[in-house]
């Protein structure tokens, strides 16, 4: 099977994040109501892996998307959008056989009853992503290979390409992994791959409800002991926050991921900066019986260093629609990985970054400002709770969110 040579490393990174996967135009409603009712679209972009890039470079980080489109229109405006944000997309491969990806969708949020996807991905180029055809030198290039779940759904050349990609050999970047659970992509299929890809990363993102809807594991103790091998585990609560278990893990998987700014970004130091060295935790972080920001030492499992458990409530959104706000947490999170910002600080970036997304009706949008996410992401945890973020909230010269503190 093609892919790096064993050993192969590259020297002399360039890219801070290279994110591989589908990405489709996406159509988004014109007025709520059944799709049968909505009369017009404006035509945009979605897809988790692209989403990622395109904030992360937006953000002023160095980010490129690998992926498969159609030699089509629709092809052409999703390469020219995402390079348009200031990701590299030399590495994407145009498909001269199958078409781009499209889908609309209601107004309506994702989680609401009424909400309707109709997706014409069946047989699209995104979906021949293979071993063979993946461009290997552009897809480990980077300090970070972040990819997600619905590539592995798409296709078992798909599902192949994600097992060789995860695979440890010397060399390979740190490997970050949003679960990005799809119930319609798993119809007759086995989500319990996931579970095999997650337990291959170095970082992983993982929803409760998805774990449960997926694996039937319930809550985030339960899952970090069905994931003990990721150095760093996101598990999103919803509105409760975000608990991280960090700590070192043990194994041969090397990084290239290091870097002036932050310091090595890789498996053994991924953990979180000063603040949070192993076995230096608060209490597991569970919803009403943990304070906010708070941390504790825990058992890692056998043959692992004891973890460190973070725990960052929510904030507060007026959220316009609810789509995107994954891939924006993950990006901010990165983001904040990348500088090498304690774990705390980290989640606090992936909520600010999702309520950028969450106020807004489409899957990207300008994040905050750096100062700006810096200075409310080093609030106390009182003003922390206290934020109310709305539409045009990181447009404003001093965000209303930190004078309606009510």
């Amino acid at each position: 099977m093609p892919g790096p040579a064993a050993g192969t490393a590259h020297a002399a990174t360039t890219t801070d994040v290279v994110c591989l996967g589908e990405s489709m135009v996406t159509f988004l409603p014109s007025q709520p109501g059944r799709l049968a009712d909505v009369p017009s679209f404006g035509r945009g972009i979605g897809g988790a892996e692209s989403n990622v890039a395109c904030a992360l470079a937006a953000a002023g980080h160095r980010a490129a998307w690998v992926g498969r489109v159609g030699a089509d229109g629709f092809g052409d405006h999703l390469v020219e959008t995402i390079a348009g944000y200031g990701v590299d997309t030399s590495a994407v491969r145009r498909d001269p056989d199958r078409p781009t990806g499209i889908y609309f969708r209601t107004a309506t949020d994702r989680g609401a009853g009424a909400h309707e996807v109709a997706y014409y991905r069946a047989g699209s180029a995104a979906s021949a992503m293979s071993s063979d055809n993946v461009p290997y030198g552009e897809v480990f290039a980077g300090r970070i290979l972040h990819l997600s779940g619905i590539t592995a759904a798409l296709s078992g050349d798909c599902l192949a390409l994600l097992r060789e990609l995860t695979a440890e050999r010397p060399g390979r970047p740190l490997v970050s992994f949003d679960v990005n659970h799809r119930p319609h992509l798993w119809r007759g299929g086995d989500a319990s791959v996931l579970l095999e890809l997650a337990r291959r990363a170095d970082l992983v993102f993982v929803g409760e409800d998805e774990a449960e809807e997926a694996w039937g594991i319930v809550g985030a103790k339960a899952i970090r002991a069905a994931l003990p091998e990721p150095s760093v585990l996101v598990v999103k609560r919803g509105s409760a926050g975000a608990t991280v278990f960090s700590g070192l893990r043990p194994g041969p998987r090397s990084s290239n991921a290091g870097g002036a700014e932050s310091g090595p970004v890789s498996r053994s130091a991924e953990g979180g900066g000063a603040e949070s060295g192993p076995g230096s935790r608060s209490a597991e972080g569970g919803g009403a019986e943990s304070a906010p920001g708070s941390r504790s030492a825990e058992g890692g499992g056998a043959g692992n260093a004891p973890d460190t458990v973070t725990h960052v409530p929510a904030l507060h959104v007026d959220v316009v629609a609810a789509v995107g706000a994954g891939d924006a947490f993950a990006a901010g999170f990165l983001s904040a990985t990348l500088r090498g910002l304690p774990v705390r600080d980290r989640v606090r970036h992936g909520h600010l970054m999702a309520a950028a997304v969450l106020t807004v009706p489409g899957d990207l949008t300008e994040p905050p400002a750096r100062d700006q996410a810096d200075r409310l992401a080093a609030l106390d945890d009182g003003a922390w709770g206290r934020l109310r973020l709305g539409p045009g909230w990181t447009a404003a010269d001093r965000a209303p969110e930190e004078v309606r503190t009510s």
